[in-house]
């Protein structure tokens, strides 16, 4: 039973930093890939970072490059995005997902990804 539990969300300041927690099992995490997308209301939904925890290798989207890390932690099976310099814009409830296998690489697709988490509300303020 694969399962994704989103955590760390909460209210920040403008310029403020949080770290969301993606704690997961029921799958082999060194064979997967880990996405962070994030819904605002009123927006779709897009992909924030991503992860490829067979090669270790990272991909962000133009918004959050430079001040936003997503990073894993193997023996705990747990992926981390680390949200510094943080902007009202930044404001939404972020899901984390997960694949054994995507059609390409990097990968913003909510729909090849079968298996998500609950999301976890980031709130920015001004």
């Amino acid at each position: 039973d694969v399962q994704l539990q989103a955590s760390g969300g909460g209210l920040a300041q403008a310029g403020g930093s949080l770290r969301l927690s993606c704690r997961t099992s029921g799958f082999t995490f060194d064979d997967s890939f880990i996405t962070w997308f994030r819904q605002a209301p009123g927006k779709e939904r897009e992909g924030v970072a991503c992860i490829s925890n067979i090669e270790l290798t990272t991909f962000y989207t133009d918004s959050v490059r430079g001040r936003f890390t997503i990073s894993s932690e193997s023996n705990k099976n747990t992926v981390y995005l680390q949200m510094n310099d943080l902007k009202p814009e930044d404001t939404a409830v972020y899901y984390c997902a997960t694949s054994e296998i995507l059609s390409s690489w990097p990968n913003f697709r909510p729909y090849e990804y079968p298996s998500w988490g609950q999301g976890t509300q980031v709130t920015v303020s001004s």
